[in-house]
């Protein structure tokens, strides 16, 4: 325990860049911190802290060692706390960052709440990378690997982007049978708010340069207006699937160039690593783990579905007249 209390005395003087107010914090005199950090550099064989009259600062050793109390310190808060409410149902408020296409997510989010009503959720939604940490941040939702060493992650599941029409479009214009019938097509665009930046298809590499020449028949900047226009058969679209299972499920919308497509990716949620797994956090990244994740790797089965719909829309569609013509 000894070494417990030197090691919480370097972090307050770590943090407070004083003796004298590391000691007021924990009721001892500034020299019994500095006795404390001098044992515990004696200890490990490196100096933690350079000191002069007037203010210290960490070593590179230093700083290094002063994250790693910082993490023992909240796993030794995070089960204190834990103990002390495992009467309680888990509360406060949890600020949750979402991409933009977070909103079709909603669903397990409403049920979340409705499982945990003291439980606050303070949602951000953009297509931005956020800092989780510096903008302080409990918990962010990526369609990405974790990137950043000072967080946590959990997967969630994965996902695949998928281009898709109505029925109707498909018998009216015909079914794209290679990534070139795509040009002769409405083609219905993501445009990032943030950046400007047109979301590119998921067309094999090579061909990737077929892109550049889809026609713009349409243009929006969130997803939901994209859905509706292609359900209205306006176009072909790009989508992710988990955000039209019951599109693809009920045959309102059907995959094509599914042979030519390959974009996919994982779905994670993250959190600081150097913040303990409170009760309401850890909660909700159980519930995401149980709830989202079949919501979205079950699609599988509805695009399966959907793709032999399509299948059978092809083979009625033989006829010359129905393939795309090339402008």
């Amino acid at each position: 325990m000894d070494s417990l209390a030197s090691l919480n005395a370097f972090v307050r003087a770590a943090e407070a860049r004083s003796f004298t107010v590391a000691g007021r914090q924990l009721g001892v005199s500034s020299s019994a911190v500095g006795k404390a950090v001098a044992r515990t550099e004696e200890r490990l064989g490196v100096r933690l802290l350079h000191r002069s009259t007037r203010s210290i600062t960490l070593t590179a050793e230093g700083a290094l060692f002063l994250e790693r109390c910082r993490r023992i310190f909240s796993e030794i808060e995070a089960a204190e706390l834990e103990l002390s409410q495992t009467q309680e149902a888990p509360r406060g408020t949890l600020r949750v960052g979402l991409p933009l296409v977070g909103i079709l997510m909603m669903p397990a989010l409403v049920a979340f709440m409705r499982a945990y009503p003291e439980i606050t959720l303070d949602l951000d939604f953009s297509d931005r990378v956020v800092d989780v940490i510096e903008e302080g941040f409990d918990a962010v939702v990526r369609f990405a690997e974790a990137g950043d060493t000072r967080l946590m992650s959990r997967a969630l599941g994965t996902y695949r982007r998928r281009l898709v029409a109505a029925p109707s479009y498909l018998a009216a214009k015909g079914v794209p049978l290679t990534p070139d019938d795509l040009k002769a097509h409405a083609c219905l665009h993501h445009k990032f708010p943030t950046s400007g930046k047109f979301e590119r298809w998921p067309l094999q590499p090579e061909h990737a340069s077929i892109e550049s020449e889809l026609p713009k028949t349409a243009v929006a900047s969130t997803l939901e207006p994209i859905i509706f226009m292609a359900e209205q058969g306006m176009g072909i679209a790009y989508l992710p699937d988990f955000a039209i299972g019951r599109q693809l499920r009920d045959g309102v919308l059907v995959t094509v160039l599914d042979d030519y497509t390959e974009r996919s990716g994982p779905l994670r949620i993250l959190w600081p690593s150097s913040r303990y797994l409170a009760p309401k956090l850890r909660v909700l990244v159980d519930f995401l783990a149980a709830n989202l994740v079949p919501a979205v790797e079950g699609e599988a089965d509805t695009a399966a579905a959907a793709g032999q719909q399509r299948d059978r829309l092809q083979r009625e569609l033989k006829r010359p007249s129905l393939r795309p013509r090339r402008r």
